[in-house]
């Protein structure tokens, strides 16, 4: 479903008068006063967070840069070297034309590629904002950017918005680049400029660029898959048992002796020899070009304990049992769901986790098919009727060290308000 996307300047409206009155607005949020009027939410949320952190509303922070060997090594390893032609193709043009520069930053916030007009790049120099520089909110404060790795979401942002007094005279607009595979980030791409070049139809643009982005990473996985696809079948013709070949992310790209399945989870780290996987029991990894071969040996492990840790950018769930634990890397809806389930032992209805999930608890189609795939993965650990963990499995969640911050990604309105309880804790 496409995602609703907020230009930083209401239409209509006057950029310089606006400015002025943003201006005023953080002014009162940094000095405790009351305004008349409030940030965005997704501003205002993020201003929480660069205050609970100790962002210097002045000048910032300051991380150390990457070397110029470290970058190379950071493109080499981000997984958008090979998609940097669509995004220069799309946007390198008229961030040009438009006294824009297009920036590509890592999940982490470090700036890989940095090209565009360059007039604004000398500016950017002044700024400190260059290849090499870390950009998340936690260092330079409330920017597109940054806010766009811990929103998880399009997001544009003109002057006061910023948190940093010296990025006012700024407007950027970004979107996140998530791997189809899994659905994790690889980065965040952006337009940033001049504040008084700031116009509404730069963060749609940037979207459109973005997806499109994705869209060629789909498409090079599906041919990937293909190919371990063909290379796979003659291995599974010559075995007689159940087997799965699958790439490194756990997508299926052939099976024998078992129903087809899209996708498995596999371990978060792979290794050949005995594993044990919770919605198959005791299985053998063998490498294979591409991918995996896992073959089912059939004995089932009791779960016995479960523990969600969310206190990284990537949360994991591990499941213990009697034939030894595994760990897998959750996609950032999978992990809002375990989240929201943990906090009711008694279970939650399709219609509650909608409501927990989307405000609207008439989205039970959706959450049903989520917890399907849920149960396909990890097995005898979730129930239903209602959609809960199983009688008798311990479960544990390690969080951030404040609820304030727990999956910040997230607008999840269960998980929104389980934020703003200052004395919940976790175990």
């Amino acid at each position: 479903m496409a995602q609703h996307l907020e230009a930083a300047l209401p239409v209509g409206a006057d950029p310089r008068r606006y400015a002025r009155a943003l201006a005023k607005v953080r002014e009162a949020a940094l000095s405790g006063e009351i305004s008349p009027d409030s940030p965005r939410p997704v501003i205002g949320a993020s201003w929480q967070r660069m205050r609970s952190l100790g962002v210097d509303p002045d000048r910032g922070g300051q991380a150390e840069p990457l070397d110029p060997a470290g970058v190379e090594q950071r493109r080499a390893d981000s997984g958008l070297a090979g998609v940097l032609p669509i995004l220069r193709d799309g946007l390198v043009g008229v961030a040009e034309e438009a006294a824009h520069i297009m920036v590509v930053v890592d999940p982490e916030g470090a700036v890989l590629w940095r090209e565009g007009s360059s007039t604004v790049r000398r500016r950017a120099d002044r700024l400190g904002f260059v290849e090499g520089v870390c950009w998340h909110e936690n260092v330079v404060g409330t920017n597109a950017i940054g806010t766009a790795l811990v929103a998880r979401r399009p997001i544009q942002v003109y002057s006061a918005e910023h948190y940093v007094r010296t990025h006012h005279a700024w407007t950027c607009a970004a979107a996140p680049l998530r791997d189809p595979r899994d659905g994790h980030l690889l980065g965040v791409v952006d337009l940033s400029g001049p504040a008084q070049t700031v116009h509404a139809t730069t963060l749609a643009l940037v979207d459109a660029v973005a997806r499109l982005t994705e869209s060629k990473l789909r498409n090079d996985h599906l041919a990937e898959l293909e190919r371990l696809r063909a290379s796979a079948l003659p291995t599974l013709a010559k075995l007689s048992g159940r087997a799965v070949v699958a790439d490194g992310h756990g997508w299926v790209a052939a099976t024998t002796g078992l129903a087809p399945v899209d996708r498995i989870a596999l371990p978060a780290h792979c290794a050949p020899g005995q594993v044990w996987l919770p919605a198959f029991g005791s299985c053998v990894l063998e490498p294979v070009p591409g991918g995996w071969l896992v073959r089912l040996a059939g004995e089932d492990g009791v779960p016995t304990r479960v523990e969600l840790d969310l206190s990284k950018s990537d949360s994991t769930l591990t499941i213990a049992g009697t034939a030894g634990s595994w760990t897998h890397t959750l996609s950032p809806r999978h992990a809002e769901m375990l989240y929201l389930i943990s906090l009711f032992p008694e279970g939650r209805s399709a219609a509650e986790l909608a409501a927990d999930l989307f405000g609207d608890p008439a989205r039970t189609v959706t959450v049903r098919a989520e917890m399907s795939r849920l149960r396909r993965n990890y097995g005898s650990v979730l129930a239903r009727r209602p959609y809960r963990f199983a009688d008798g499995v311990e479960v544990v969640v390690r969080g951030p060290d404040a609820p304030g911050r727990v999956l910040p990604f997230s607008t999840a309105p269960g998980i929104v308000t389980r934020r703003g309880n200052r004395s919940a804790t976790y175990q």
